[in-house]
């Protein structure tokens, strides 16, 4: 019963994998760079890289832009401050269905001009969830559901598996080399896979389960805006005439707090008799994603509401988001995600290169085998040739360049999509060769972006080195040169060894 059991789950690891496998590649391929992804920002907004600003911010000093927002019969205002990771104070508000986002240099007030592109935080961390699609979050679900199945399934297949975890040969065949890769990167990162997985999908939880929060909220937005008691502004409603002071529902906000610093402060509703002022706190001390908030009068500032204290329930809920997205600022955790997330991606990629070395040489020329080699290269190499595009793209493209309607971030997207698709086209094309091809690909995008940026911006990896809060910038085109090396390494050991085999 045994032998035929772990058979039963063999068997379901590698089709699990062998189907799902591309879209779990993607998830912790962009999952890995949003642990940067403001770092990232910095690199492709050449004009947020600056200084940050020691001297205490006025909240005040942002009136006018609340005033405007009262005009334009905003639904809401909102100012966040700079920190660490984000030297950039951004304002955003919304009009209607559209929204509206200002990025402003904190030392003089001043607006920065229109980046021209989404980012890592606009586009490769919102990939990361939902993959930009309409129906994109349930397939990230299924595909978090598979990947707890893939480690169940894989450590009940391994029982030796903590020999598994001790177990390198690189100087055996391919095959047997690429196995215990595929084991190494499984067995180390096992707690990060569950954990990154299972708290992914407990945060999408009210997605996949609308039902349980139906249930104790039959009306959501009501429920949502409860503490603040927010309704939409009609025209019958009476303009609020004076407006307290922000920096002094800053100050109030801290005495209650303790003294801990505001993130954020929204302004719901402004100009009107159902506005009301809502201060979020910093969470970036602790692990828990706590979004503490107070909400104030904004005639005359005094305290309205504070969010009570979370049940059990609720704060191990908030225990696996703040786990899941990491906002708290530790930098050896943060490397350490960042670590595990390519060992993800080796263990997924290594999976893939294992079936198809496994099967090369009975099922070489069949369609169904090029169709599955074709769409693994895409899925592995393709995509990270695509995520190199992108950025490549940004330091091409002119700012303010349009092209058949599209503005310059869009041009950037479709950039990565159309590169994504010819990386499948070519695996199907050329299937003898597009390990060597794509390898050698991802090292030239990844030493032209480098060069790139340093044209393009004037900031050398030498300059950026030297001068701290250019620190993310030397970080990010390090990486680059790093990852184009091993990726030439690669194409070249590949060719080394395809021309040995053909004098064989």
């Amino acid at each position: 019963m045994e032998p035929d059991f772990r058979r039963s789950m063999g068997w379901l690891h590698t089709w699990a994998g062998l189907v799902l496998g591309g879209v779990l590649f993607a998830i912790f391929w962009m999952g890995t760079l949003s642990v940067f992804d403001k770092e990232i920002d910095l690199w492709m907004k050449p004009a947020t890289r600056m200084v940050s600003s020691d001297h205490a911010l006025s909240f005040d000093a942002f009136r006018s832009s609340l005033e405007e927002a009262s005009r334009l019969k905003a639904s809401f205002w909102a100012i966040t401050l700079p920190n660490e990771r984000d030297p950039v104070l951004h304002i955003r508000l919304r009009v209607g269905a559209r929204f509206h986002n200002h990025d402003v240099n904190p030392s003089t007030g001043r607006d920065l001009p229109d980046p021209g592109t989404l980012g890592a935080s606009g586009f490769i961390y919102p990939f990361h969830y939902s993959l930009r699609f309409r129906l994109g979050e349930w397939l990230v679900g299924l595909a978090g559901m598979a990947m707890l199945v893939l480690c169940v399934s894989g450590i009940v297949i391994h029982r030796k598996i903590f020999v598994d975890f001790f177990t390198f040969r690189p100087e055996k065949k391919p095959g047997r080399m690429l196995l215990d890769l595929h084991n190494v990167a499984g067995v180390l990162g096992l707690p990060f896979h569950i954990a990154l997985t299972f708290s992914g999908l407990v945060i999408f939880g009210a997605v996949y389960f609308p039902s349980g929060t139906h249930a104790v909220c039959p009306h959501e937005r009501a429920c949502s805006d409860e503490d603040i008691k927010v309704s939409l502004p009609t025209p019958s409603e009476k303009l609020v005439v004076p407006f307290t002071s922000l920096d002094e529902i800053a100050v109030k906000a801290r005495s209650v707090w303790g003294h801990d610093f505001p993130e954020s402060i929204i302004v719901f509703n402004p100009g009107t008799s159902a506005s009301r002022i809502r201060v979020l706190r910093s969470d970036r001390n602790q692990v828990v994603f706590l979004a503490d908030k107070l909400v104030f009068d904004p005639t005359d500032g005094h305290l309205l509401s504070r969010q009570p204290p979370l049940r059990p329930i609720a704060r191990t809920e908030r225990f696996l988001t703040g786990l899941h997205l990491i906002r708290f600022q530790n930098w050896p955790l943060r490397w350490l995600y960042f670590a595990s997330g390519l060992g993800s991606c080796v263990m997924i990629a290594t999976g893939f290169f294992f079936w198809l070395n496994a099967r090369r040489r009975k099922q070489g020329v069949a369609f169904g085998f090029r169709l599955v080699e074709g769409m693994a290269a895409g899925s592995v190499t393709g995509i990270v040739i695509a995520t190199l595009a992108f950025f490549v793209a940004n330091r091409l493209l002119p700012l303010g360049v349009n092209f058949a309607g599209y503005d310059r971030a869009a041009l950037e997207v479709w950039a990565f999509y159309f590169v994504w698709l010819a990386t499948f086209a070519h695996g199907w094309l050329r299937p003898r060769r597009v390990w060597i091809e794509q390898s050698l690909t991802v090292g030239g995008f990844a030493l032209g972006a480098v060069l790139l940026n340093w044209l393009t911006t004037s900031d050398p990896l030498w300059r950026t080195f030297l001068l701290r809060y250019l620190w993310p910038v030397a970080g990010m085109d390090t990486l680059l040169l790093l990852g184009g090396g091993v990726a030439f390494w690669t194409g070249s050991s590949l060719a080394r060894r395809a021309r040995e085999t053909a004098y064989d």
